[in-house]
């Protein structure tokens, strides 16, 4: 029989305690990983921290997915 939310009992806790035991399923899993999933290149490193430094510098150019969605779904519906 397959583990489930409902089978442990996890579907009746309350929403914090469900999200700290994510976390904690999170960070077990995180342990075990002897190394990065991806192994990135230091150039990429770079740029990621450059682009997190430059959305963290202006949030009001962040764009809400669901615009983003909703914008999309309609470009491909034309």
């Amino acid at each position: 029989m397959a583990v489930t939310l409902e089978s442990l009992g996890i579907d009746k806790l309350p929403r914090e305690e469900r999200l700290i035991l994510a976390q904690q399923i999170w960070d077990s899993i995180d342990a075990e990983t002897p190394s990065p999933l991806l192994p990135i290149s230091e150039e990429l490193r770079i740029e990621l921290e450059r682009r997190v430094a430059e959305d963290d510098a202006t949030p009001e150019a962040r764009i809400p997915w669901e615009q983003v969605k909703t914008e999309l779904l309609a470009r491909l519906a034309k």
